[in-house]
C-alpha cells in the first residue's frame, strides 16, 4: 500500500473546498480522508449496511472510493460524501449525495449508520444537516430512495420531513433480487 496524504476534498461546489457541517448534539459531517479506509471496509462488511447498499470493499477499493467517489465527484460538482463523526472524530455513519445537479436545483441523498451509532438519531441529524446545507446552497428539491423493505430508513425519511411520493417498481437490484423503492422528497419551501 502506498503512502497517501491526509485528503481534504478540494474543489468546486461554488468554488469552495468541501466543508464540514455541524449536525447537532456532538455530530459533524466532514469530508472523508484516506485514513478512513478501514472504517469503510468495516462498514460495508456490516450485514445491515451491505443488505441495503449492495457492496463490500477491500482496503484498496476504499482508498479508491475516497479518491474517486468522495473527492473527485465534489470537484466535478456531481456529488459528494461525508463521514458522520462524533466529537472524538470517530465515524458513526455516512451521508452522501449520489446525485447533485446544482443548476437544476436537484439532489439525492443517501446514508448509513454503523452499529455503534444506531438508535441515537444519527441518520436523522445527518440527513437534516445535509438537507439544510443543500437548501442554503440553492437546491430546491432533495430526493431520498430506499427499498420498500427498509422500514427504519422510511421512518428516518418521514420523521425528517421527506414526504413519501410513490414507489418505483423493481427499481434497484439488491443481493436478494430486484426491490421496489420508495421515493421521498423534501422541497426548500417545506
Amino acid at each position: 500500500m502506498s503512502a497517501l496524504p491526509v485528503a481534504v476534498a478540494r474543489g468546486s461546489v461554488n468554488g469552495q473546498a468541501q466543508p464540514s457541517i455541524p449536525a447537532g448534539e456532538h455530530l459533524t459531517l466532514r469530508p472523508f480522508r484516506y485514513a478512513d479506509a478501514e472504517v469503510l471496509v468495516r462498514a460495508y462488511a456490516d450485514p445491515a449496511i451491505q443488505r441495503w447498499h449492495r457492496r463490500s470493499m477491500t482496503h484498496d477499493e476504499a482508498l479508491e472510493w475516497v479518491r474517486g467517489r468522495a473527492h473527485a465527484r465534489w470537484a466535478e460538482e456531481t456529488g459528494a460524501e461525508w463521514a458522520v463523526v462524533d466529537r472524538a472524530d470517530r465515524i458513526v455513519g455516512r451521508v452522501g449525495l449520489p446525485v447533485l445537479h446544482l443548476r437544476e436545483g436537484l439532489s439525492e441523498v443517501g446514508y448509513w449508520v454503523l452499529p455503534e451509532g444506531r438508535g441515537r438519531g444519527v441518520a436523522g441529524r445527518a440527513l437534516t444537516a445535509m438537507t439544510d446545507w443543500l437548501f442554503a446552497l440553492g437546491v430546491h428539491r432533495v430526493e431520498l430512495m430506499h427499498s420498500v423493505h427498509n422500514e427504519p430508513s422510511c421512518r428516518v425519511a418521514e420523521k425528517n420531513g421527506f414526504e413519501l411520493e410513490g414507489t418505483r417498481r423493481s427499481a434497484l437490484l439488491h443481493p436478494d433480487g430486484w426491490h421496489d423503492m420508495h421515493l421521498h422528497a423534501r422541497l426548500a419551501p417545506d
